[in-house]
């Protein structure tokens, strides 16, 4: 039942196009157009953190490995066909450009390293309008995924909180990390580089 929801729910959103938007949706799914953001993100962390900051990058490093690679292995192991690749759907599907993606599509990458960027970013930057900003952002990649027919909305929805997850639980380790080892190095200790844990 949850399957045919799913189904139907991606259809409504997919069928729901214009040239126009297919532009843009197909643009804001690109990668290499969200460089200078992760590059923004990446110069303010070095600015607040200072000396941290270089731990601070192997943690960042190890959430986006870990995303990126946990979205591919749940692909291989569950091995739910994208809606552009289902049978009973090629005929529906609305693409873009042709574009179709891998055979599998559970659970979306783009929605898994979109939310892991941003939980694991706005736990660093702790400010209101970043959080609503990132959190927004992330969501309108996820959903471009199922305009652009490449993923059910189960795909992004499922993908965005093992993102949230892995970002969330990155960062707690880095507190972890900080509150054992960090703090007691006085190379580190800054007036703005300490997390709060609270």
């Amino acid at each position: 039942m949850l399957e045919r929801f799913d189904q139907q729910l991606f259809l409504f959103i997919n069928s729901s196009n214009s040239p126009f938007f297919d532009q843009v949706m197909y643009a804001i799914s690109g990668r290499l157009i969200w460089v200078p953001l992760y590059l923004t993100i990446l110069i303010f962390l070095g600015v607040k953190y200072k000396r941290k900051f270089l731990i601070i990058l192997i943690f960042i490093i190890l959430a986006a490995t870990l995303s990126d690679q946990t979205s591919v292995i749940l692909k291989n192991i569950i091995h739910r066909l994208r809606p552009c690749h289902e049978p009973s759907l090629i005929s529906v599907v609305h693409l873009v450009n042709g574009e179709c993606g891998g055979i599998y599509g559970f659970v979306s990458s783009h929605a898994t390293n979109t939310f892991d960027v941003a939980l694991l970013s706005l736990s660093f930057i702790k400010k209101r309008w970043y959080s609503i900003s990132i959190i927004l952002w992330a969501g309108i990649i996820s959903y471009s995924r199922v305009y652009l027919g490449v993923h059910y909305p189960g795909d992004v929805l499922c993908g965005s909180l093992l993102g949230a997850f892995i970002g969330w639980s990155i960062y707690k380790l880095y507190v972890l990390t900080d509150n054992r080892i960090l703090k007691y190095n006085p190379y580190f200790d800054s007036p703005q580089s300490l997390p709060s844990t609270h």
